[in-house]
């Protein structure tokens, strides 16, 4: 639709607000969505939606580890100290 609107219309005098308009959309959302293309597209400098995808899959793939480094840690900690405890004995 961004790309229809700026090879169509283009993005200047109020093009975006009556584009929004006639579709049932807010001016910003598509103004937003017209300059994330145009960072898709390489135009303008930003981070892709391709990058920020696998940028927040990253992300998620932290959180999983660090979690799962937690949970072994303790697990680690807390047979340690039952095996200590059986040693002395």
């Amino acid at each position: 639709m961004v790309r229809t609107l700026r090879a169509e219309l283009g993005t200047e005098h109020g093009t975006v607000h009556r584009v929004a308009s006639q579709l049932g959309y807010g001016t910003e959302s598509v103004r937003s969505w017209v300059r994330q293309a145009d960072v898709d597209d390489g135009h303008t400098a930003g981070v892709s939606t391709s990058e920020a995808k696998r940028l927040r899959e990253l992300e998620q793939e932290v959180r999983e580890l660090r979690r799962a480094n937690e949970i072994l840690k303790r697990a680690a900690s807390f047979f340690g100290a039952e095996l200590d405890r059986q040693h002395r004995k």
